[in-house]
């Protein structure tokens, strides 16, 4: 797939790759919870979830994520939607990827546990934040599609993710 532009230069490799991740919707008292993701440079909001592991179920996912980024132990409620969003961006040197990440998202309970940041892992942060002061955090669309999706509950599990381009 190397070949040269015109100029000479090489053109970047292009891989396509497939993500599978899995996150909840955990909330409480009219507060959500949250994790802080902290890496490549910048720190934003999100929904407490990740990547699954190859083999992985992405409940288990899901109830693992939670632990690793927040010290709660979950139960899965509900599955609330599905969510798909693809992005390109540099892997490394002469390496673009195109990147598409299926996002399965579920409503949770907090069942054990006591609120703790996760260490060495891709957040630094855990908090319950009051559901009106959602929208002042910097963070990603997910959180907006999440509470979506637990507000609505649609019955194709899906919601306009244009609306919630931050």
């Amino acid at each position: 797939m190397s070949g040269l532009l015109e100029d000479g230069e090489a053109q970047p490799v292009l891989t396509r790759e497939l993500r599978l991740a899995a996150y909840v919707v955990c909330i409480r008292d009219g507060k959500v919870l949250l994790a802080r993701f902290a890496g490549a440079g910048q720190t934003f909001w999100t929904l407490p979830g990740g990547g699954l592991d190859h083999g992985e179920d992405p409940l288990a996912a899901a109830i693992r994520e939670v632990e690793e980024e927040t010290g709660y132990d979950v139960v899965i409620e509900s599955l609330l939607g599905l969510d798909s969003i693809r992005r390109n961006f540099q892997r490394a040197v002469g390496v673009e990827a195109d990147q598409q990440t299926l996002r399965v998202i579920y409503a949770a309970r907090v069942v054990a546990g006591e609120l703790r940041y996760e260490v060495g892992g891709s957040t630094d942060q855990a908090a319950w934040v009051d559901l009106e002061r959602v929208h002042a955090l910097e963070r990603i669309d997910l959180v907006d599609i999440g509470l979506e999706l637990e507000r609505r509950r649609p019955p194709l599990g899906r919601v306009d993710r244009d609306r919630f381009r931050l």
